[in-house]
């Protein structure tokens, strides 16, 4: 944990605007995101506009190996699903979708849930308490508080509403490198572990699944699925602490409400 990067004042304002760029990412697919389109469809899209509209790198690109601009995570796909032509999106389907962007040498990094079409009672909820437990775990972060807390906070409103939270993947510190010290669980003890600083940066990205816990790596080496098959959403932000609590840097325009 000593290997924490803090965050000077200049490189702040540099990942501000990362992530307010990318923010922008999110509104621009907004109305794209439907049924009969592909997830490729939507990474190419993305690409084009990270790339020509923003002047901007997709940071996902060639990383570990990794050949597209972001993830897309379909129903009972937990994260890292890979864009694909042959898949469509239909109407039912909640897909996450995970994008890195860097400009100015620092990266941001976000996700959001997408309900296509008519979607289940079920699934919606399963979204939108999945959502208020990343603002659980975001509203935990302020100078002298524990990475524990941001866990606990996540796992109790979780498991409140019956839900589990998976634990074999998690947010991580962010800024020049996409992925920094520290690591940033999802579930936890208060007054546990690592204490914040005014300075940190990190994501905070609750993958919470519909049934158990217990998640499953499929052959092609990246995309991680639900062992029981049911549902699975993930919400993610970047995350500063300052001096008095924290900033949102990839706050969407629709949050801005």
């Amino acid at each position: 944990m000593a290997n924490v990067k803090y965050k000077s004042v200049e490189e702040l304002n540099v990942m501000r605007e990362s992530g307010r760029l990318l923010a922008t990412v999110f509104d621009y697919l907004d109305d794209f995101v439907k049924a009969g389109v592909s997830t490729m469809d939507i990474n190419n899209l993305a690409e084009r506009y990270i790339t020509d509209q923003l002047n901007a790198r997709p940071a996902s690109k060639g990383q570990y190996g990794y050949q597209y601009v972001l993830n897309s995570s379909v129903n009972h796909v937990v994260c890292h699903g890979i864009p694909s032509p042959t898949q469509k999106l239909k109407s039912g389907d909640i897909v996450n979708i995970d994008i890195t962007l860097e400009q100015g040498g620092f990266i941001a990094d976000s996700s959001k849930m997408y309900m296509v079409g008519e979607v289940t009672p079920i699934a919606r909820q399963l979204v939108d308490k999945t959502y208020e437990a990343m603002w659980e775990g975001i509203r935990s972060v302020r100078p002298g508080a524990t990475l524990g807390d941001i866990g606990y906070a996540i796992q109790r409103h979780a498991e409140k509403h019956g839900y589990s939270v998976v634990r074999e993947y998690c947010g991580h510190g962010i800024g020049r490198e996409m992925h920094e010290e520290p690591q940033v669980l999802h579930y936890g003890e208060r007054g546990r572990g690592l204490v914040l600083q005014e300075g940190m940066v990190f994501t905070i990205e609750p993958m919470i699944n519909q049934g158990k816990a217990k998640v499953k790596l499929k052959k092609d080496g990246w995309t991680v699925v639900t062992s029981d098959k049911k549902l699975s959403a993930q919400w993610e932000h970047t995350i500063a602490v300052t001096s008095t609590g924290y900033e949102v840097l990839t706050l969407r325009t629709s949050e801005l409400t």
